[in-house]
């Protein structure tokens, strides 16, 4: 299988270079200005609050109380404050307040889309870079325009309100534009990026019956073209609910047979149209990643969303009209999503489809100089994978730099290190922790506060994040789960044919009834930031040692002589089996040298407890189509569930690298 991911599980056999320099987790790394803090969307929001509600706060940590305390009052703050277009009036910012379930904005009609085009100037709205060159900008006025033809193309078809357009296709200024074609409708869309198997395309939009189909011919990575057309054909063979099939241009020639090609689609010129609907009417489908059985249709909401991600973006991220805002994403990872929506703070958003590593891990980076981006979203995986490389992307020049977002993974305090010796010394990075179940961060970057190695700066505006230990109470300084114990706008409405949402509530609410557990290990520091150790359902529980599997990855991968790693505790409830470390060994044999230096660090740097029972070199990590190891079906694999249980190899990048695996779990007597 072909990949184009967040982060491309190949990336780490590019490089042959040092090992990675030592900082120190809780190191003073930056601090904002006064002039930063002063410019910051914060300081005005936080001026308007007092101005407008008499609301003062002397401190972050005050507001965010503020914000978790008195949600109806915060969340109309937020509707208010970025003036939220409204075709009817809510009576209130909540209703019914319970988790799940929680009502948010009763009474109100608006459009998402609207909002995303509420600019229509010649400032450029879309800056789209293709690995092999190629580049185009649109305008707002332009990207207006062609919306208005798409959303004509689709009335034509017959997409209506609640109706879904799914989209098989690859990350270019049509697919934004035909998204915010079928949100302008109150239609519902869903996507999966072009490198996914037919069986994960067919998992996914099975599930949903889409009305209308978007695809395309190729797409670009690593230097080639890859024909998409004999799997459009079985795509579609597989959605007997599919009256229309839309090619969006790619390369040039012919589209698949029996598609319609996208100039043909795209209807005339007119004024652009949004269609009212509730606060509460479905917007998008989101997907688990899938990892064993069907992924799960995650539904979000118009509002929920829009308002979600203007917080999250202006408040937390500091991202403005002047900005070139850039992450780098597919169109099957939450990221895309989260990067449209800069739209609406009437940004330069900007695209990039192909391979981050080709030629090399430089592309991106020489990229972000050109193009002039001045936030800069990428995964915590390929930082460390540029780091490991040996890059100094500051030869670049970066001028116009001033944020990196890192997410999808914990970034651990080396990478932080790296981003402040070869990035910028100045630059803000901003790693954040949230998840595609709420398209957002829980944990997110903030312009008031400084950046210590390892730790995330804040927990979000409006966002009750807490750590629980065992017996369920709250604790700081602690590490305990996730838990969010009051809603949240952008929680899923539902998942797609979970008629009672019993789906739902065993996702998200079965250990804690009424509270949100997320399933990841965090501490909250006394200062108020987070660490993030991955998720606790792969925790090693080592002598009644709990520990995430972050803080074994930086001290493991940290070795000259490791390209990659995986490891993983047997272990259950109340008893101790095997800890499992494999290895990609780089350059080198996993020789008993290498076996003893891995031993001796991990018993020095971490705990005598975490030493491994076993150490083996695999060739490559097995990852899921988002660039994640693959913990937790491994696992269950060594656990002896059979494959069909323990795992989707649809969801698979590498799918060859989980046959060490299945080979050891049927010798092995586990």
């Amino acid at each position: 299988m072909t990949r184009l991911l967040p982060f491309p599980a190949d990336l780490h056999l590019c490089y042959d270079k040092a090992p990675m320099s030592t900082t120190p987790e809780g190191t003073l790394l930056w601090e904002p200005t006064a002039a930063r803090r002063s410019s910051a969307e914060l300081t005005r929001y936080m001026k308007w609050l007092r101005e407008t509600r008499g609301l003062s706060f002397e401190t972050f940590d005050a507001l965010w109380t503020w914000s978790v305390t008195d949600l109806p009052a915060f969340w109309q703050s937020i509707w208010d404050y970025f003036g939220i277009i409204a075709h009817a009036k809510p009576t209130a910012a909540m209703g019914k307040r319970t988790m799940p379930g929680t009502e948010w904005f009763p009474g109100a009609t608006l459009n998402y889309a609207e909002h995303a085009l509420r600019r229509r100037d010649g400032h450029t709205a879309i800056l789209y870079r293709r690995e092999d060159g190629v580049t185009r900008t649109l305008t707002y006025a332009e990207l207006a325009s062609l919306v208005s033809r798409a959303r004509a193309g689709l009335v034509k078809l017959g997409v209506t309100k609640g109706d879904r357009v799914a989209a098989f296709v690859p990350n270019t200024p049509e697919t934004v534009a035909l998204f915010l074609a079928t949100a302008s409708l109150g239609a519902i869309w869903s996507s999966c990026a072009p490198e996914f198997g037919v069986g994960s395309v067919l998992d996914r939009f099975r599930q949903i019956e889409p009305k209308v189909l978007a695809v395309c011919d190729a797409y670009a990575y690593g230097g080639k073209r890859h024909d998409r057309r004999p799997h459009v054909a079985e795509i579609r063979a597989g959605l007997p609910s599919t009256k229309a099939v839309v090619c969006m241009p790619v390369f040039e020639g012919a589209p698949p047979d029996g598609t319609l090609a996208w100039e043909s689609f795209l209807g005339p010129e007119a004024p652009l149209a949004f269609e009212p609907v509730p606060f509460d009417q479905p917007l998008w489908i989101l997907y688990s990643s899938g990892t064993t059985g069907l992924p799960k249709p995650i539904v979000q909401g118009h509002g929920g969303i829009l308002l979600e991600h203007l917080k999250a973006q202006a408040l937390h991220g500091d991202i403005g009209e002047n900005d070139r805002f850039f992450w780098f994403t597919t169109t099957g990872w939450m990221m895309w999503n989260f990067l449209v929506s800069g739209l609406a703070r009437g940004c330069t958003i900007v695209l990039y489809d192909g391979n981050p590593g080709h030629p090399d891990l430089n592309a991106l980076w020489a990229f972000a100089e050109e193009a002039k981006i001045t936030v800069f979203g990428t995964s915590a995986p390929f930082l460390l994978a540029c780091q490991k490389a040996g890059i100094e992307p500051k030869k670049n020049g970066l001028a116009a730099l001033k944020h990196v977002g890192s997410t999808g993974a914990p970034l651990p305090a080396d990478g932080f290190g790296w981003v402040y010796q070869a990035v910028k010394k100045d630059v803000w990075l901003g790693s954040m922790s949230g998840g595609t179940d709420v398209c957002t961060a829980f944990v997110l970057a903030n312009p008031f506060l400084p950046v210590y190695a390892g730790e995330l700066q804040s927990r979000g505006l409006g966002c009750k994040v807490e750590a629980f230990d065992a017996q369920g109470k709250s604790v700081v300084d602690e590490v305990g789960e996730l838990v969010i114990t009051e809603p949240m706008p952008s929680m899923p409405l539902k998942f797609w044919n979970d008629e009672g949402g019993k789906r739902l509530r065993e996702s998200y609410f079965d250990v804690y009834p009424g509270i949100w557990r997320h399933g990841d290990w965090i501490k909250v520091t006394p200062r108020g930031g987070c660490v993030i150790y991955g998720r606790s359902d792969s925790t090693l529980n080592r002598g009644g040692v709990r520990m995430g599997t972050s803080e074994f990855y930086r001290i493991v991968e940290g070795l000259p002589e490791v390209a990659d790693s995986l490891v993983v505790d047997t272990g259950a409830l109340g008893s101790e089996d095997k800890l499992w470390l494999f290895v990609v060994p780089r350059g080198t044999t996993l020789d008993k040298a290498l076996t003893d230096k891995i031993r001796t660090t991990i018993r020095k740097e971490l705990s005598p407890r975490h030493v491994p029972d076993e150490i083996m070199a695999v060739p490559e990590i097995p990852r899921t189509l988002n660039g994640k190891k693959m913990e937790v079906p491994v696992k269950r694999l060594l656990m002896g569930a059979p494959m069909e249980k323990a795992l989707n190899l649809d969801t698979m990048a590498n799918r060859a690298a989980i046959d060490p695996f299945l080979k050891l779990a049927g010798a092995a007597k586990l």
